[in-house]
């Protein structure tokens, strides 16, 4: 099986529409970590930004998308979404796997993240929010924040997507497909 995994596109659905053709088109789900369509009032809104547009790829994707609700996820985009924006968590049965996801911004620290896998006992554990990557695993869990396709907070401003597949999750760069992060178990 494989699982595309996006966070924080902020209706940007230019980066949308390039990590579905790059990485997502041939995956059996899409897992979005949430700030889906608003830029938020912190954020820039760079030329793509159209979040009417990323909308309408998201329903019409023959991926089907789980979402988890982010911070600047409000009810008026939950109304244009086909698909429901879970919250405080979307919680995924897949391959085997329990897969916990949230957009991390009630559970900040690595101490409440692990709490929380723990309670729920995920396998896999996703979070957005903070725009920078992490893959590691911790006790029983491995924890992953795709990071941003399109408002990147990496030192190197790399815009960024995860993908599992079977026991492998690896995180690319949009732009270059480069493999930056990975982890096998």
């Amino acid at each position: 099986m494989k699982i595309g995994i996006i966070s924080d596109t902020h209706g940007h659905e230019g980066r949308w529409q390039l990590a579905f053709d790059k990485f997502f088109h041939d995956a059996d789900l899409i897992i979005h970590a949430g700030d889906v369509l608003y830029h938020g009032p912190r954020n820039p809104m760079l030329a793509d930004y159209n979040p009417a547009k990323l909308a309408e790829h998201i329903n019409s994707s023959p991926v089907p998308v789980v979402i988890a609700k982010g911070n600047c996820d409000s009810e008026v985009d939950a109304m244009v979404l086909d698909t429901p924006v879970e919250a405080p968590y979307a919680y995924v049965w897949a391959d085997g796997l329990k897969i916990v996801v949230t957009h991390g911004h009630t559970v900040e620290s690595d101490a409440e993240k692990d709490a929380m896998a723990r309670h729920l006992k995920a396998d896999v554990f996703i979070s957005g929010h903070v725009h920078t990557n992490v893959l590691e695993k911790r006790g029983e869990t491995v924890f992953v924040n795709p990071g941003s396709p399109s408002l990147s907070k990496r030192e190197d401003k790399r815009a960024t997507v995860a993908v599992l597949a079977g026991k492998k999750i690896a995180i690319y760069d949009l732009d270059s497909g480069e493999v930056l992060m990975s982890y096998e178990g």
